[in-house]
Order: structure tokens, then sequence, then C-alpha cells
């Protein structure tokens, strides 16, 4: 006989008993591809560990309401529904109104685009429609032919429930070339006509002043008194400009503006993962005042950083690392800063942010211990660019300007005649050599450096991971300069005059293992601005060095060398 109350109890299944019966042996989320390098699809494993670090109490609470504001496959939501159906089963016994209230009145969302909107509502409401019912056309197997959604469609009004499609457009204000609220230039590959998606991520678009109003709007008709208690998600990491294809430097990141919003919405808790690169001033386009303001934020209770971020994300290599934290708006106290390093080997410790008051996160313990050893010799010295060897490094794009003596720049001579005599150092991977010549018109700025003695290095090349982190420095003649491609040390005539011996006793200081460890510190990606030369100290310069003289200067113990000598290879 058959069994009338299983038959309508299975007809009306929810995703979040559905998620109970396959996921210990399948998740089809985890069969869907990422949609690009700005689009990451979380993991289900990663998703559950940023779960776990909120509180308990968060599961028990029925009047709070979660928002994910860069929604792509619905993995956040699937997952928060299925805690909160357990976590409040002894407020809401009964099973249809349970899983009715969390969806209806708890979890909400926003797509970065029309197409992960569509997927977020198919794992969450069954069906990319979130008012679709059944239209009773059976197939042979007894299985329906059309898809419905859950509460067979009777549970919102319209197809979007609470996971919104994003509509919003890039502004550019006053003829801007770029858009005021992401950046991204007029002539993008996201604004390409041709495309369906606009790449206009909805939530980093609303002006700060009208945030509350537009989400009271978007989710609450208008209600002004209602707010989300919980954010939560995993931000675009980036938006690509420039020469697309050639390195992750040509890249603005946009995961800081994620975090901003959400702040501004004043929750009791916000979990993000973003790139590490923000603890290190080393993300492109991130203000260094608004990372200021995160290593003063006492409110982070709990970070867990990751050198490695295949672990987090299998298969994908994100430079510089990935991190996930708990925000609390009630906490203010020393973080828990749980740190996994390339092996997943696990530190931990207890402290601010910004430990050494240096203006950045030292992220691997063992580093802020050697960092903290050499400071008691030399002071306080990484905190004054005036001590520390990033005082001698130029800015990028010293020499550059507009299109002149950029990597990819042309119009220079392969040999020196009367007019193109000035000696200009390029890129042997954009151009057929090492050097070319060029003429002082050609030259557009800081023409006083050009007749120093100094040492010219890669601004990109090698990365606080892979043991050699830094490109390999050559010396600057009088009458040079160089392409974009490079950083100049001792570029200021007014601060440095180095003689040729200095400036190759110089070349021996950065091709130590001692001078490239304290860079691989800050230095996480192939990118290296003048800012990762941070905690190494200045030395005399008028005699050569090599690591023995430095570890017997510093006084390092046997740890501390084995540490340097296992991470770091020689340059040569």
């Amino acid at each position: 006989m058959e069994n009338e109350a299983l038959k309508a109890e299975l007809k009306h299944k929810t995703a979040v008993e559905s998620a109970y019966d396959y996921i210990e042996n399948f998740d089809i989320l985890e069969t869907i591809t990422n949609v690009g390098n700005d689009e990451v699809f979380t993991p289900r494993k990663t998703c559950t560990m940023m779960l776990d670090i909120l509180p308990e109490e968060v599961w028990h609470n029925p009047d709070y309401k979660w928002l994910n504001p860069a929604s792509k496959n619905g993995i956040f939501e699937r997952e928060i529904a299925i805690r909160l159906d357990k976590g409040l089963e002894k407020i809401i016994p009964d099973v249809e109104k349970r899983r009715k209230h969390i969806l209806q009145n708890m979890i909400y969302s926003i797509g970065l685009t029309k197409f992960t909107a569509n997927v977020a509502r198919r794992t969450l409401y069954y069906c990319s429609q979130a008012n679709r019912k059944c239209d009773g056309i059976v197939a042979e197997d007894g299985h329906y032919v059309n898809g419905y959604a859950i509460g067979n469609g009777t549970w919102f009004n319209d197809e979007e429930g609470n996971v919104k499609t994003p509509n919003t457009d890039h502004y550019f204000e006053n003829k801007s070339d770029h858009c005021k609220f992401c950046g991204v230039k007029k002539d993008s590959k996201y604004l390409d006509a041709n495309q369906i998606e606009k790449y206009a991520y909805e939530f980093i678009h609303i002006p700060a002043e009208r945030l509350n109003e537009y989400i009271a709007n978007r989710f609450f008709k208008g209600d002004t008194n209602m707010k989300f208690d919980v954010v939560v998600g995993n931000p675009p990491y980036q938006l690509s400009f420039g020469i697309e294809g050639k390195n992750s430097s040509n890249a603005k990141s946009i995961y800081n503006l994620f975090i901003e919003q959400a702040m501004r919405l004043n929750p009791k808790y916000i979990s993000m993962i973003v790139k590490s690169t923000w603890m290190t001033k080393t993300a492109q386009g991130i203000p260094e005042d608004w990372i200021d303001s995160l290593l003063d934020d006492h409110r982070f209770k709990t970070i867990h950083d990751y050198v490695d971020a295949q672990e987090c994300f299998p298969g994908l290599d994100i430079k510089g690392g990935i991190d996930y934290f708990l925000w609390d708006k009630d906490f203010n106290d020393k973080c828990k800063y749980i740190y996994h390093n390339l092996n997943n080997n696990i530190s931990e410790r207890i402290g601010y942010l910004d430990e050494l008051n240096a203006g950045v996160v030292v992220r691997d313990p063992k580093d802020l211990e050697l960092v903290s050893h050499i400071s008691k010799i030399e002071g306080a010295y990484y905190s004054d660019d005036n001590k520390n060897f990033s005082g001698l490094v130029s800015p990028k794009h010293f020499f550059d300007k507009d299109n002149l003596l950029t990597s990819n720049w042309k119009d220079y001579k392969l040999e020196a005649d009367q007019e193109h005599n000035i000696k200009y150092y390029i890129s042997q991977s954009f151009n057929e050599k090492a050097f070319g010549w060029i003429s002082e018109k050609q030259l557009p700025k800081n023409k006083q450096t050009k007749d120093l003695f100094k040492v010219y290095i890669p601004a990109a090349g090698g990365s606080g991971t892979d043991q050699v982190v830094l490109g390999k420095p050559i010396l600057g003649e009088p009458n040079s300069v160089c392409s974009q491609t490079y950083l100049i040390i001792g570029y200021d005539p007014k601060k440095h005059n180095f003689t040729k011996e200095q400036c190759e006793n110089i070349i021996t200081y950065i091709k130590t293992k001692f001078f490239r460890y304290l860079v691989s510190i800050k230095k996480k990606t192939q990118n290296g601005p003048r800012g990762v030369y941070q905690f190494v100290p200045i030395q005399d310069f008028n005699q050569s060095w090599d690591d023995k003289k430095l570890y017997e200067k510093y006084k390092l113990s046997k740890d501390e060398i084995d540490r340097i000598e296992s991470r770091i290879r020689a340059m040569d």
C-alpha cells in the first residue's frame, strides 16, 4: 500500500533535508568549476571551517538575519540553512515551519552575477525560480520532468526570493575613465557589450551614505529598523587591468571594498575569506590608511592565515596566501591568530595584529621572533624608512611615465648613436636583450638619478615562498636608466651618492640569505614594491657582506640560522 504521508514529504523535500541525504558521499557543488580567477567558488570544506569559527549562539537564535553579499554557488546559504535547521529544532519543533522560517526570514544573499544568482537559488531553493510550482508533468520513471521550488513554490512571491540578482551598473563620474566604486576602466573586458554579465558587483556599488536605506528597500520592504546580524562570504579578490595575462600585479584588489561595506552595516559578526596581502600592505590598489584602520581594529577575534591558498581552494594558485576571519562587534581584545605554513603546520599566537607597531602584520610567529631579536640590536628600525632598507629603494614607475619606458615600450635603439647615448636597462621577457639605448628627450622624469651609481633590482620576480624571493640585482652605472621592470636602489641624489664599490657591496648584501629572508616576511607574491624591504636593516656598505658576518653581527641562534638556511637558497 502506498504511504501517502511519505509521498507528500518527498514531494516537498527541501534543499536542507536533501543535503543531509547525499552530502556525506557526493556534493554536486564540488563538480562546478570556477567561473574565472576573479570569482572563485568556495569548497564545502572551506565553508565549513569558516562557519565553525562563529560562536555557537548564532545557530540557536531565530531572529538573526544572515547576508552573503557575494554569492556564487549558494554553498554558504545551504550550509547555514543546514546548521540552523538543527540548531532551531527545540525553538521551532515543527519541521515545515522551521525550514520555512529559516529560508523566508533568516537567509539573504546577493549574487555576484545573473548566473551565480541562479546557481545559488538552485542550491538553496531547489530551483532557480523561488516561486516555481510543480506543473504535474511526470516522466515514465515516475519523476517530475520539470523542477519546482521548495514549498512547491509557495514560500516566495517572486522568482528571486531572498537571493537577489544584481541590478547595478558601473558609474563613471564626470567623464572619468574609471568606475567610481570599483575602479574598472571603461575599455575593460568587464564592460564588453557582447557579454551578458556586467560585473558591477552590487554590494560595492552602493554609495556609503545610502547603504542602509538601499539594503532596507532591497530586502526588508523599506523597513530601516531591520538589519543584518551576520555577514559571511567569499568576495571576488581583484579586477584585472593593463597588460592582461602577464602578471598578477596588473590587477586591482577589490575584496577590501566588500569588507568595508560589511562593516558599515554594523552587524554582530562578519566572517569572510580574502587574500592575505592586505596584512603586509602588498595588495595592489588597497589604501594604506584603510589597512591601518584594520590593524588598529581590536574586533578581529579569530584569524586563520594560510600561506598555501590550496589548503582552502584546491588546485588554485592564489599568490600571497588566504585568510578567513571572525570580526565580532562586541569584542575588544587581542586576536587569536592561527598561522598555517606551507606544510600546513600550525602556529598560534594571541596578540594584536600589529604586534610590532610596524604598520603590518608579521604573519609567521617565527618571523616575528626573529625581527624582535634583530630590533634589540638595531632598535625599532622597521618603523622608520630612514633606518631600514626600504628607504634606499625607489617607488615603482620611477623613470617611466604614460607609455614611455614601460615594459613593452619599443622606441629605443639596440645600438648607441650620437643621440641615443643613455643606457636603458629593460626586461628580456619583453625584449631581445637586457639593455638598449635612449635619448635625453625620451627620459620623461627623474633625470637627476641618471648620473648616479645605483643598483637595479626587478620590481617583480621570485616570491616569499619560492626560496629565492628576489630577482637578481645588477649594477647601474652613471648615464643609465631603466624601464618599469626595475626599482632603483640609491635613487635619491640628495640622500644617496654611492660609489661603484658601495653599490657592489649592496649587491653582496642583497644576495645573502639573511637579506632575502627578511624580505620574504612581507613579499609573498612576485610583486615587490619598496615596502617589502621594511624588515631589512641598513648596513655599512663600505664593506662587502655575507651570511656568516650577518649571523655573527646579530648573534643569531643555531635554530634561527637553520631556519634561514632551510627557507632561502643561494641566489647564484
